[in-house]
């Protein structure tokens, strides 16, 4: 089984290039955030053409996020939503949605999240930003089990470590690079997940966001904020796990979204 994660940046304009994503890697499932659509704007027929189906909490403009699975004419895999939103936090807007996926051989949780971002230290979003992830751990603590095979994915927007940044000497402290929010993240971590990318690669520098301006692909200033987590059970199952840079790239004359996928594949 193929899971994947991406922050598209907008559906809408990326459907194509997203459409061609599908047909290139053909996740069997995948956690898409930042869709700037509602639920009744879902291109249903477009992902269906590449054997999708879609399932959504949209958002009017932005946030949104979708679990797209494999059909399962074409061997995909069963899915069944459970929640669409964070309980607590909907004033925050849908950024989160989770579904029981099972296929023949696997069944698993799987939870798609758009974390907030934050924007800076005094922005009253910095404060909403912590409260939202304090949260997110009273939730998995509450409906999940470290024991269980789980996935929780998506744009996380923090760097874990100084490795997942290509300026933690500058960064330090700021927006994505503070205590207080990678306090937060390893309580999710201390709860029972992996980061996967991390505890299969745990000395490389890798970035799956660059910004758009000023050449910061092409000059390696990114930082890996898109992260697949998941319980021991389904992170021992893991025989690899990438980031796909060439998916940051123009494709076919066709823009890309700032973040890079991330998929692992399941023994």
């Amino acid at each position: 089984m193929r899971i994947a994660t991406w922050n598209v940046n907008g559906l809408r304009a990326r459907l194509d290039f997203l459409c061609l994503w599908l047909q290139s890697r053909r996740p069997d499932v995948v956690g898409l955030q930042e869709l700037k659509m509602q639920d009744d704007q879902l291109p249903h027929e477009a992902l269906a053409a590449v054997g999708y189906r879609a399932f959504s909490h949209g958002q009017k403009s932005w946030n949104g996020v979708a679990i797209l699975a494999r059909d399962p004419d074409a061997g995909g895999p069963s899915v069944e939503v459970l929640r669409r939103g964070l309980p607590g936090q909907e004033d925050f807007g849908a950024r989160l949605m989770t579904a029981e996926i099972t296929s023949d051989a696997d069944s698993l949780r799987f939870t798609t999240a758009y974390c907030p971002n934050g924007k800076h230290l005094e922005h009253a979003d910095y404060a909403r930003k912590l409260a939202w992830f304090d949260t997110l751990a009273e939730h998995v603590a509450e409906t999940e089990s470290p024991d269980e095979p789980m996935v929780l994915c998506g744009d996380i927007n923090i760097c874990r470590e100084p490795l997942d940044s290509w300026n933690e000497e500058n960064m330090a402290g700021a927006i994505f690079h503070t205590d207080a929010e990678r306090e937060r993240l390893a309580r999710l971590i201390d709860w029972g997940l992996v980061d996967v990318f991390r505890d299969r690669h745990p000395d490389t520098q890798a970035f799956s966001w660059w910004d758009y301006r000023g050449g910061a692909f092409h000059r390696k200033q990114g930082l890996r904020i898109d992260l697949l987590l998941a319980t021991r059970r389904v992170a021992e199952r893991v025989s690899s796990i990438e980031i796909d840079r060439e998916f940051r790239k123009k494709q076919e004359g066709l823009t890309a979204s700032d973040h890079a996928p991330v998929w692992m594949d399941l023994d």
